[in-house]
């Protein structure tokens, strides 16, 4: 049984599923990492592959740009595919002064200008945290790899052109970086009682006004990738 989005069967998907944004980007890690990956979604060419890391099943599906995007591709994997684990690896934009282009960030908890979390019905403001599990795993995953990763909270942002300019507000309370997704993830992983964690590279910088190109961000942020497959391995062992 499929979904509107996703023409998987039953038991496509591994139990950990790294999520980029860009299906290019799935394809990239698919290729570069798995072994006997195979493609098992391709609805409106947001990308599922499966295959196995280190002898871990593993699989690695596109989310699309913003909330509702990553919201669809989300829920349908813990729902309806019995995924337990969504590791984000995507590209954030930093605007704490503290980090630099390529540094890797796990998001703890994820700040948001959107209205996502409405639909939940509660009656106050939900706060989207990170798996600790999943978190805690990852640290010591990019340790050993010797990387000492920031940690701290994101930004998810429903705009990515603010007219408002007033996007480094945010900095002043000490959040790290803005991308588009992990607030919704969050939320979903929360109401399914599932896992979720965001690891994200740093492709620009709101601060220095650097950024890296296109091109780059498909394909050589692969020290997040391996940290992610890395928490995979160790997710199946638990």
């Amino acid at each position: 049984m499929g979904t509107p989005h996703n023409e998987a069967p039953q038991g496509a998907f591994a139990k950990t599923v790294l999520m980029p944004g860009d299906p290019l980007r799935a394809k990239f890690i698919a290729e570069t990492f798995l072994t006997d990956a195979r493609l098992v979604n391709n609805v409106r060419g947001v990308q599922g592959y499966t295959g196995t890391y280190q002898g871990t099943p593993v699989s690695v599906m596109a989310s699309g740009m913003g909330m509702p995007s990553i919201g669809i591709y989300s829920h349908e994997l813990f729902h309806f595919y019995d995924v337990d684990n969504i590791i984000r690896v995507g590209s954030a934009g930093a605007i704490s002064p503290k980090l630099k282009l390529r540094d890797v960030v796990m998001a703890q908890g994820a700040c948001t200008d959107s209205d996502y979390a409405h639909q939940f019905g509660l009656p106050g403001t939900f706060a989207p945290i990170a798996d600790f599990t999943l978190l805690e795993t990852a640290v010591a995953v990019a340790r050993r790899m010797g990387v000492e990763p920031p940690v701290g909270s994101l930004l998810s942002s429903d705009v990515f052109y603010n007219k408002a300019g007033n996007t480094m507000d945010w900095g002043k309370m000490g959040v790290l970086a803005i991308e588009m997704e992990t607030a919704a993830l969050y939320c979903n992983a929360a109401e399914a009682g599932k896992r979720a964690l965001t690891i994200c590279t740093i492709s620009d910088s709101l601060v220095t006004g650097e950024e890296l190109p296109p091109a780059d961000r498909q394909t050589s942020f692969t020290q997040m990738m391996e940290i992610a497959l890395g928490v995979a391995v160790e997710m199946a062992k638990k």
